[in-house]
């Protein structure tokens, strides 16, 4: 604390990001990070970018990006929004879109970022409980509210909902924002993104990091109709009008537009959450049906805190999240069945 802090400094909760800890022959499974790295054509583009153009600014609005990812949806480049990845994504639409007189609803066990958010803007929230299976019920949101935000698949639990649910949630909220953060929906979830022609009240926000390996270079986008995507630019032109470098354009485009590497490695991710599932339940974990690129499990007699660190003392990294209903679940990021297998075998010497 210092006497120099501004009055909201003292009231804040940052959000606590997972580890990135240097140890020798570690295998990371704490950040849900795609273990197989990002498209050859993305680096290549990142090297060509490397010139003396570097000493301009780059094309603030991201157009080239939007334009790739516009005429995927069949969508106009007005409709898409890009910013420093999701995280920047979501706090421009708290900021711009969720703020209002009734409470901001959103899941109990959800991304733990959302009540910083609200913390930051001073935005009213209510927390709507998972039911007793950790699954999002659209009828528990049928009460009165501001707006509402969905991480679909949700995490840490990586469950997901249909379509027709997100439909349904749309149709009975006309008047809210509905937003739907699909940064794992790459890996099995269903997109809210061809809804939006249909409903001007949903935003629907994707990220780059994980299905396209670029957690390292920050690109996240917002697709939305344009009274939505007006609101997220009028923010962001006050705050920073140049959020994504000409590298990160340059890489973010040649990620996109690589579709073979992108689908290819999207289903090795599915392949080994699928296997790394069958053999977690051998050993005796409950794991939760995920749609993401990672599992939330428990076990039947052992501790989430105590296996999370003894499997840290085998250099296996993996994300507790402390809570009354998550205490004894680990969140375990899907990496190559190389490390899935090490993972395996340190809760097998752990367990024995």
């Amino acid at each position: 604390m210092s006497r120099f802090w501004s009055p909201i400094v003292h009231s804040l909760t940052p959000y606590v990001a997972g580890e990135q800890p240097v140890i020798d022959g570690l295998v990371k499974l704490n950040t849900n990070e795609n273990p197989y790295g990002p498209s050859p054509r993305a680096l290549a583009a990142i090297s060509e970018a490397v010139n003396d153009t570097l000493r301009l600014y780059p094309e603030p609005t991201g157009l080239k990006l939007r334009k790739v990812i516009a005429a995927s949806h069949d969508l106009d480049p007005g409709e898409v929004f890009v910013g420093n990845g999701s995280d920047e994504v979501l706090a421009h639409t708290f900021q711009a879109l969720l703020k209002h007189e009734l409470p901001l609803l959103y899941p109990d066990i959800t991304y733990s970022f959302y009540p910083t958010y609200c913390g930051l803007y001073g935005i009213h929230f209510r927390e709507v409980p998972l039911d007793e299976k950790m699954q999002v019920r659209i009828e528990d949101y049928r009460r009165p509210c501001g707006a509402i935000i969905l991480p679909n698949p949700n995490a840490p639990t990586g469950t997901a909902l249909p379509l027709a649910a997100i439909e349904a949630l749309l149709q009975e909220h006309p008047d809210q924002v509905v937003v739907i953060d699909e940064a794992y929906v790459d890996f099995g979830g269903e997109s809210a993104i061809p809804l939006v022609r249909k409903y001007p009240n949903l935003l629907v926000i994707q990220t780059f990091s994980k299905s396209r390996g670029l957690a390292g270079l920050r690109v996240g986008f917002a697709v939305g109709q344009r009274p939505l995507i007006d609101a997220l630019v009028r923010v962001k032109d006050s705050f920073n009008s140049y959020p994504l470098d000409r590298l990160t354009q340059a890489g973010a485009v040649a990620a996109w537009e690589d579709r073979e590497w992108f689908g290819k490695h999207c289903d090795l991710i599915v392949a080994s959450r699928e296997r790394l599932t069958v053999a977690l339940g051998g050993l005796g974990f409950e794991v939760l049906p995920s749609s993401a690129n990672f599992v939330f499990a428990r076990h039947s007699t052992r501790g989430g805190a105590e296996l999370a660190a003894e499997l840290r003392k085998r250099a296996v990294l993996v994300r507790h999240f402390r809570g009354a209903r998550t205490e004894n679940f680990l969140r375990i990021t899907i990496g190559t069945d190389a490390e899935c297998d090490k993972l395996l075998d340190a809760l097998k010497q752990i367990l024995a």
